[in-house]
């Protein structure tokens, strides 16, 4: 869930390949003893700036200005107020910048500057690194040492900038990080040709897959005349090309993360809570659960939402409709988004009753098969659904999705939670043997 990969997928994919001999000569440098882990970091840290300014021009300093303001507060304020602090001004920065899109977009009736579409999304990441490492010094899990101390904020400012994620990929929490550039150079190992290959080789065939649907998307009608049972054909194929970006952003991206070392396949010993690949396409095309695709897709940042707003949303706050709404405000709150992840945090909730009353009425094999596929296609419908909401972003685009054929799907879903309520509220009211 990092940004619209339609919106700026070309000019990120050229400034990552831009990147990726940096990465190589970083993991090189790496297993040379004189290259000390202070150069290490920066090497990061130059690497990163560098990195922004080619990509961003002049609106880096809007990624500058938030990062070094943190690593400020990181240093200035106590343990137990610091992610209070960051969270509060990191989201304010990030929220103005998204509003200065929206003023561009709605006001002006302009289309936005790529660049600043480029900072937007990597301000969105930053903002994960950021509030991450504000958890983890607030629970105690990093020490801050004496205030200002060179090596202690050098580590913060590379951590927050270094290059190999600072345009996309999974969230590397600081204890990673800080323990692959720590590590002794005996430990360094060379790029592993194994899982490169098997990278590349998916990346191409995900990219003809979608030079494929693409064709099928041009040639069909779109929303706006399409007709009935039609329109179910048009919102598949151009959710599915929303997907394939995504999966080949995601793949391009974790395999610059592991040419400059830090693959998450590399270093087990390392893993930890916030370290997770986002790529697992397999479960994301077969499941029949709306609830597992919700925690599959994007999974770091889907455990980030989890720590950041789940678990600490008290039980009778809702705590799924505020991860869903906050995650809506990260991502910017334009209309559709608002609305899409809205549906969204719905559609998890219908899943779970659903399933739990179904589990109990289900029990021959061919039943369960049935079921399985009918779900299957029904998730696959919903999700594509969303994913039009969050993606077309503006109100006459969201009219247009709400009025076609194909709001039936997430109305199933709805009529089916409200039914299935219904009836448990009745049975919580009925005599204690029917209960059991």
């Amino acid at each position: 869930m990092d940004g619209s990969p339609l919106f700026y997928f070309h000019p990120v994919t050229f400034y990552q390949g831009v990147a990726f001999p940096f990465a190589l000569l970083f993991n090189f440098l790496c297993a040379i003893h004189s290259f000390s882990i202070m150069a290490r970091h920066i090497f990061l840290l130059l690497g990163g700036c560098l990195l922004a300014w080619m990509a961003m021009a002049q609106y880096s300093v809007l990624v500058f200005i938030p990062a070094f303001c943190a690593v400020a507060l990181f240093q200035s304020v106590s343990p137990e107020k610091v992610h209070r602090w960051t969270f509060s001004f990191q989201m304010a920065w990030l929220t103005l910048c998204h509003l200065g899109l929206h003023y561009t977009d709605y006001y002006l009736q302009e289309p936005p500057c790529m660049r600043f579409c480029i900072t937007l999304s990597s301000l969105m990441l930053l903002t994960q690194r950021v509030t991450w490492l504000s958890l983890d010094i607030c629970e105690g899990k990093v020490v801050v040492k004496e205030a200002w101390r060179g090596p202690c904020v050098l580590s913060f400012c590379s951590y927050l900038l270094f290059f190999p994620a600072l345009l996309g990929g999974p969230l590397c929490s600081f204890k990673r990080f800080q323990a692959q550039v720590s590590q002794t150079e005996s430990l360094w190992r060379p790029l592993s040709l194994g899982p490169a290959t098997r990278r590349g080789l998916l990346l191409l065939g995900l990219q003809l897959l979608k030079t494929l649907v693409n064709g099928m998307v041009r040639e069909g009608t779109d929303l706006a005349n399409c007709r009935r049972l039609g329109c179910i054909s048009v919102m598949w194929t151009t959710a599915a090309l929303f997907k394939l970006t995504y999966y080949s952003h995601w793949i391009l991206d974790e395999s610059l993360l592991c040419a400059a070392g830090f693959g998450l396949d590399s270093r087990p010993f390392f893993h930890e809570e916030g370290d997770v690949s986002d790529t697992d396409i397999w479960t994301l095309e077969t499941t029949h659960r709306l609830s597992q695709f919700t925690r599959t897709w994007n999974r770091s940042t889907t455990r980030w939402l989890r720590r950041l707003v789940f678990e600490r949303a008290p039980a009778k706050a809702w705590p799924l409709l505020q991860t869903f709404a906050f995650s809506a405000w990260w991502h910017g709150l334009h209309p559709g988004q608002v609305f899409g992840f809205m549906c969204w945090a719905l559609m998890v909730k219908a899943d779970y009753v659903i399933h739990g009353h179904s589990n109990a009425l289900i029990s021959s094999w061919l039943g369960r098969l049935l079921y399985r596929v009918i779900t299957w296609a029904h998730t696959q419908l919903v999700i594509a659904y969303i994913l039009l909401a969050v993606e077309l972003r503006s109100v006459s685009a969201l009219r247009l999705l709400g009025t076609s054929f194909n709001s039936l799907f997430p109305l199933v879903s709805c009529v089916s939670l409200v039914l299935l309520a219904r009836r448990k509220k009745r049975a919580g009211n009925s005599p204690g043997p029917f209960i059991q």
